[in-house]
């Protein structure tokens, strides 16, 4: 499956303002890109590459006064093949856990473990460690909080998202990788490209998506609270802690997003 994705973004800026940006695809797709993935920016910017703690491929710039324009389009080569499913996958004992795995437990900025342990245990706690504790709590995520964009929050944590009942893709990311963390699943936050594929056409403007992923059975696999079945065409660009650690841009300084337009799109009899 060939898809093409990429984004037009603006950032009003009254003065320089350095930013940092998330807007590269992960490291780990790279091999699948058909054409380059390359930033482009339509004001004069210096942009650097480095890499962070956690794999992600990050960009820093130097954003000048007015309006600049970050622009890329690639394509980009997907197995057409749906998340993966592996009911056997075990949970690992605490103990037996690789030490880079061990941040993924704890509590973070959005990820409040402190407040909704207690609650995790109680109604987690009946289940067989395993897939199907992951799955358990998928479904109650899923069922428990309502999808709406006008009830976006960016300040919202797992904990608000738990009390509000309402949210965006994020939202129910961060409390499935709470209540993951709580009942000692390891568990990152991930954003990146999820297009209308192999689903019915959604009529909504396209946006960035956020999943998880849990560490069960020596590797990381792919959940989505959200959709909560196995979807087509992810593409990855970063993970981390929580929403924090994968925000499109941080910028130091006052920042205006004022043009967002996202596309991911399955080329149809294109090889």
């Amino acid at each position: 499956m060939r898809i093409r994705a990429g984004f037009t973004l603006g950032y009003e800026c009254a003065q320089s303002t350095p930013m940092l940006l998330m807007l590269d695809i992960h490291p780990s797709r790279r091999h699948d890109l058909l054409t380059e993935q390359v930033l482009q920016f339509d004001q004069y910017v210096q942009p650097r590459k480095y890499t962070d703690g956690f794999g992600n491929s990050c960009t820093r710039i130097v954003a000048p006064p007015g309006l600049t324009h970050i622009t890329t389009s690639f394509d980009i080569q997907d197995t057409g093949e749906p998340d993966e499913v592996n009911w056997g996958a075990i949970q690992h004992e605490v103990q037996d856990l690789p030490d880079e795995v061990l941040v993924y437990l704890l509590g973070s900025r959005y990820c409040d473990t402190d407040k909704l342990a207690s609650f995790a245990w109680s109604q987690f706690g009946y289940t067989a460690p395993g897939w199907g504790r992951v799955q358990a709590i998928c479904d109650y995520v899923h069922n428990h909080i309502t999808f709406n964009y006008q009830n976006a929050d960016s300040t919202r944590s797992a904990y608000g998202g738990w009390i509000d009942r309402t949210g965006v893709c994020r939202d129910f990311a961060h409390l499935a990788v709470t209540l993951c963390r709580c009942m000692n699943v390891p568990a990152r936050y991930c954003t990146g490209y999820l297009g209308d594929i192999g689903v019915s056409f959604v009529p909504s403007p396209m946006d960035f998506s956020a999943w998880f992923q849990v560490y069960l059975g020596g590797r990381w696999y792919t959940f989505d609270a959200r959709h909560n079945f196995p979807r087509i065409g992810r593409i990855l660009m970063a993970t981390g802690r929580d929403a924090t650690d994968v925000a499109l841009s941080t910028n130091f300084g006052s920042a205006i997003l004022s043009r967002f337009e996202v596309v991911t799109d399955e080329l149809v009899g294109v090889s």
